[in-house]
């Protein structure tokens, strides 16, 4: 079979015309880098070690050595963490003079890095609150150390608290990239802007979807395929949706849901309420509250209808 000739010139033309790569161009200012994919990788990993030491990177450690590894591996997260969210900043950054976006840059970006390593012990509370609430919640985990090294809902939910203390210190583009790195690894997708409380459960995770702006108390426990997702959205005039407005759900303390049930729009889940699988929720419930699937008729589907 004779090779398809391809006119090479003609698209390569057509690829580098304005009209066609138009918005899909980025266009640096000053020149500056994107961050870098790889880059956050090494210090979602470096953070992984200095938060949970003993499971991830060096094993070997102990008592004499763990101020040590720590101390290396928080001043090797700062370096490699500064200049990524640098590289995040300029690339929001809209002032044209190169020596004042620099400057101004620089020091931002070092304020949030200080900001963040300041803030480590606070992120490790929270994962320790969630491991632990992990563990009580499965009778199959054999030990705290197995859902740490082990359970996707832990891994995703630690990208999360990392991402989310970013993304509340102005930090743009990187927090979603981290939260984007656990969904790949996971097939666990929290928008980084989500505020959860500590106590929280992931258990098995695939599919579990939490949007931006959803609000989750203390003790909550979701299960696979949970969506807290918005119903519907505002347009402007020109048909385009209407950001940063609250869209996702409000779950209070102590809530549990089960296995793909689907909570929408800017609705209150009430307090110590269970709500079962595969409902479809889009209005406000009492603390309390339960609800299940109605259990079809023998002999009739579940909408009432006959076979």
């Amino acid at each position: 079979m004779d090779k398809i000739q391809v006119d090479l010139n003609s698209v390569i033309n057509s690829l580098s015309d304005s009209g066609s790569y138009n918005e899909m161009f980025h266009e640096p200012i000053h020149g500056e880098q994107l961050p870098s994919v790889k880059k956050l990788i090494e210090i979602v990993d470096i953070l992984r070690e200095i938060l949970f030491p003993g499971f991830f990177g060096h094993s070997s450690l102990h008592p004499d050595n763990l101020k040590y590894y720590i101390g290396v591996n928080t001043n090797r997260l700062y370096d490699l963490l500064f200049h990524q969210i640098l590289s995040g900043l300029c690339f929001e950054c809209k002032n044209e003079k190169k020596l004042a976006c620099q400057l101004e840059c620089t020091e931002k970006a070092k304020k949030i890095t200080n900001a963040f390593i300041k803030n480590l012990p606070d992120i490790r509370h929270k994962l320790s609150t969630d491991v632990k609430a992990t563990f009580n919640a499965d009778p199959a985990a054999k030990s705290k150390g197995e859902i740490i090294f082990c359970y996707p809902g832990i891994k995703a939910i630690a990208n999360y608290r990392i991402a989310n203390e970013l993304l509340m210190l102005n930090v743009p583009l990187i927090p979603r990239i981290i939260s984007e790195m656990a969904h790949s690894e996971t097939g666990i997708d929290i928008h980084p802007g989500a505020e959860i409380g500590e106590y929280f459960t992931i258990d098995h995770g695939t599919g579990v979807v939490i949007g931006e702006t959803c609000i989750i108390g203390k003790n909550v426990r979701l299960y696979q395929g949970v969506t807290l997702g918005a119903k519907s959205f505002p347009l402007d005039d020109k048909g385009n949706p209407i950001k940063g407005i609250a869209r996702h759900p409000i779950v209070k303390d102590n809530v549990i849901i089960y296995s793909q049930a689907t909570i929408l729009g800017r609705i209150t889940v009430g307090e110590n309420s269970i709500i079962g699988g595969n409902v479809w929720v889009d209005h406000d419930l009492p603390p309390n509250s339960k609800i299940i699937q109605h259990k079809p008729k023998e002999g009739l589907f579940a909408d009432g209808g006959g076979i």
